[in-house]
C-alpha cells in the first residue's frame, strides 16, 4: 500500500490557489492513480486538519520540440483541490507564503 507521502507528491504554488487559502482551500499535485478517497486520508494523516471535500483534474502532457526533430511531451500530472471544514485548522505549511 501506498504511503501518504507517496500519493501527495508536491503543493501547487500558484497566485490563484493562493487566493483560495482564505477560504480553506488547498491545490496539491498528487499521484496520477490516486483517487479521492487516498487524497483525503493522505492529506489528513500528513496534516492533521479535517478534509471536506476532494475535487480532481487530469492533466495531460502538453507536445514540446527542442529542435527540428526531436518531438517529445511534458509529463502528464493530477491535481488536487482540498477543501477544508469550517472548524478545521488551516495548513501551516501556506501560511506565510499568501
Amino acid at each position: 500500500m501506498k504511503s501518504a507521502y507517496d500519493i501527495i507528491l508536491r503543493p501547487v504554488i500558484t497566485e490563484q490557489s493562493m487566493e483560495h487559502t482564505g477560504i480553506k482551500k488547498y491545490v496539491f499535485e498528487v499521484a496520477v492513480d490516486a483517487n479521492k478517497i487516498e487524497i483525503k486520508k493522505a492529506v489528513e494523516e500528513i496534516f492533521g486538519v479535517t478534509v471536506e471535500k476532494v475535487t480532481t483534474a487530469n492533466y495531460q502532457g502538453k507536445k514540446k520540440r527542442t529542435g527540428r526533430y526531436p518531438e517529445g511531451t511534458t509529463p502528464a500530472y493530477k491535481k488536487a483541490v482540498v477543501k477544508l471544514t469550517a472548524g478545521s485548522k488551516t495548513i501551516e505549511f501556506f501560511e506565510g507564503m499568501a
